[in-house]
């Protein structure tokens, strides 16, 4: 597990374009045969009468990048995984944007399917992100990740 310890950070929303540029990119990979996707957005949710428009993101960046290391390396040896790439944004993305990508690749479907939900899950539950909900009218409260 001599890898490099990739940063995982994003300055704003991950770009459509982004994704697709990861995705075009892997076409020449002609050993891979199988992706799956994990992209999570800001919703507009309602609390109370308040609404949503946009979390910013802040993070222990070093931690959380030793932490995805680590869950990144433990998932290469779980599963038959032949690439990952993981982004998660910090600073502020607007409700509708996408602020957190997941992308796994394998030879076959059986590893993406069994890896991706444990590989979100653990970034969730490990990682010192915050994200701060800000309300239409100009509050904000600290989310709690669910």
């Amino acid at each position: 597990m001599n890898k490099k310890i990739k940063n995982i950070f994003v300055e704003g929303p991950i770009t459509p374009s982004s994704i697709a540029k990861s995705i075009e990119n892997h076409q020449t990979k002609s050993m891979i045969g199988a992706h799956n996707i994990f992209l999570g957005q800001v919703r507009a949710d309602i609390i109370g009468k308040k609404k949503i428009i946009a979390i910013e993101y802040s993070a222990q960046i070093e931690i959380s990048n030793q932490l995805c290391h680590e869950i990144r390396e433990a998932a290469f040896l779980k599963y038959d995984l032949t690439c990952m790439h993981i982004y998660h944004s910090i600073g502020k993305v607007k409700a509708g944007e996408i602020c957190f990508f997941v992308f796994v690749s394998s030879s076959h479907r059986s590893p993406v399917f069994q890896s991706l939900e444990k590989i979100v899950n653990e970034i969730k539950d490990r990682l010192p992100i915050f994200g701060k909900e800000i309300f239409d009218d100009k509050t904000y409260q600290w989310k709690v990740n669910n």
